[in-house]
């Protein structure tokens, strides 16, 4: 393989001499303190929560569960409301048709709008009679969409200018990353506040698939990415990552993305063409996958690679490091954030070197230990934070 070219069409550049790796990655965490405290007595009767979607093992819809969870120990009516069309028809028990929203929430209710896409759901928002607050979870740019799946770069699109129409209509804004607030305040929305995404560990530990267990348990280096299969995650630079690491470092490896491409098809037909081209073996592109099963990849991965250059958050980055899994990442977007100073970041797609840094985390215990005693005391700042009082305190304008 004499050059490696990206699906956007520009040429690597070729590769320099020897460089150092201290210029290259950064290894190295700290500690963050968790808030204890509840905030004030509260005054609206329920919290309710506004979805563009609701699925199984999605991030956003796992945290209304958890945030549904809290409000009702609270002693709070809550409830989810999202278009029908846009809940997987096993779940549609479990929430409420976003039409029901305007006649059933009043000025006694709360209303949170996760914001994440172009939907409906962000029209009806501001016609509501409800306290009204606003989760941000970043709208991808449409441009990584375009030529790819058309129909999501123009939803992405409409839901950027909806973003910006929202500026102003509630008292409440918050993002799920300073980045993401960062970028929010740019459409116009002002005192952006962060709440990091509120993140259910027992799931996120739940007990692994056996069969998957046993298949990848052969001791061979198995390097994971987990994340829906779209341009902006770069899977492209996996495979090219992965083809040094194959032919000049370890030929046994094995790379495994587990995510889906619904949507995306033409993508995933790309990359298979790719791994054809250069002849790579041990590519596995498993899709979607139950959550036991997901668990026992993690389980069974040598190194978690993250390629991906818009991120809003990464939660299999917090997910890697819950399985004890060295996280190598790419710093783009969101991503430096979330690791908090833990994991390995790069910040040049050196794809030899990255190669190379996959081998040494997997080879050189020292260095191992040390990646992973920081990502555990970065993991331990989301484990112990107190959700009730935290997201309270955030919402207290909307409660009060």
């Amino acid at each position: 393989m004499s050059a490696v070219r990206k699906f956007t069409g520009s040429e690597v550049r070729r590769f320099a001499g020897p460089r150092k790796y201290d210029a290259l990655f950064q290894v190295s965490g700290f500690i963050l303190h968790p808030l204890s405290a509840w905030g004030p007595p509260v005054s609206a009767r329920s919290l309710h929560q506004i979805l563009a979607g609701y699925s199984k093992g999605d991030a956003i819809s796992n945290e209304a569960l958890t945030i549904r969870a809290i409000v009702r120990a609270r002693g709070l009516a809550s409830e989810i409301y999202c278009e029908t069309s846009r809940v997987l028809p096993e779940l549609r028990g479990d929430v409420r048709d976003l039409s029901r929203a305007a006649a059933e929430l009043g000025p006694e209710d709360a209303a949170l709008l996760h914001l994440s896409i172009g939907s409906p759901a962000n029209a009806l928002f501001p016609s509501l009679r409800a306290r009204k607050a606003i989760l941000y979870h970043n709208i991808t740019p449409p441009e990584w969409f375009e030529g790819v799946r058309d129909a999501t770069a123009r939803m992405l699109a409409h839901g950027r200018e909806q973003a910006r129409a929202l500026a102003g209509a509630a008292a409440v804004t918050l993002a799920d990353s300073a980045y993401n607030a960062s970028e929010l305040e740019t459409m116009g929305h002002r005192d952006v506040g962060v709440f990091p995404l509120a993140l259910d560990f027992s799931l996120i530990r739940a007990a692994p698939d056996r069969a998957v267990m046993r298949e990848y348990g052969d001791g061979r280096l198995n390097v994971l990415f987990v994340g829906r299969g779209v341009p902006n995650k770069r899977i492209e630079d996996l495979l090219a990552a992965f083809y040094y690491l194959r032919r000049y470092v370890e030929p046994s490896a094995r790379l495994v993305h587990v995510g889906s491409y619904a949507g995306c098809e033409r993508y995933l037909s790309l990359l298979r063409a790719r791994t054809r081209e250069w002849k790579l073996e041990d590519v596995l592109f498993p899709g979607s996958v139950p959550q036991p099963q997901l668990v026992a990849y993690y389980r069974r991965a040598t190194v978690f690679l993250c390629m991906s250059e818009h991120e809003g958050f990464c939660v299999p980055i917090v997910e890697a490091m819950a399985h004890d899994v060295p996280v190598l990442a790419y710093a783009a977007a969101a991503v430096p954030e979330t690791l908090g100073g833990a994991g390995v970041l790069f910040h040049e797609k050196r794809f030899d070197l990255v190669a190379e840094m996959i081998a040494r985390i997997a080879r050189d215990a020292r260095l191992r230990a040390g990646i992973l005693a920081a990502q555990r005391r970065r993991l331990a700042s989301f484990e112990s934070r107190d959700l009730a009082a935290e997201l309270w305190l955030k919402l207290g304008p909307v409660l009060e």
